[in-house]
């Protein structure tokens, strides 16, 4: 099930990518890297399609109200982990239900591959049920 799963992991700093990449890759997901909110803007409207979204909303270049304010206009919506130190940051209303938070620190890595999986096999069950309700119209 994990090998048709595309994740986007967006960092400033290289070495967290990198990490989260081999983490991922390990878990049996593909992975595409952003380093600043350009490159994730790039890669969410890319016509390859992405199934979730990693990201520490402190990236150069953009704001990271005008980055949820761009993410939030994508149909369809991509789920997404947010994953910074700010434990109170503050999930724009616009995204529940397709937002989770996991703060860095400790054991956020397999707090986080919790996250994924969780919201991978959601989205896996709808396509699923979807492709079920067309066989039977």
């Amino acid at each position: 099930m994990r090998e048709g799963f595309t994740i986007l992991i967006a960092d400033r700093n290289p070495h967290v990518r990198e990490l989260l990449k081999r983490e991922m890759i390990a878990e049996g997901y593909k992975v595409r890297l952003a380093e600043n909110g350009r490159d994730v803007l790039k890669w969410s409207y890319d016509s390859s399609p992405l199934d979730l979204l990693i990201l520490d909303p402190d990236l150069p270049d953009i704001d990271e109200s005008a980055l949820f304010a761009r993410l939030a206009d994508r149909i369809p919506a991509l789920p997404m982990v947010i994953h910074t130190f700010f434990s109170d940051f503050d999930v724009p209303s616009s995204t529940s239900g397709t937002v989770a938070y996991v703060e860095k620190g400790g054991s956020s890595i397999e707090n986080l591959k919790q996250v994924v999986t969780k919201f991978l096999n959601k989205a896996d069950l709808a396509i699923f049920q979807r492709k079920q309700n067309r066989v039977k119209i």
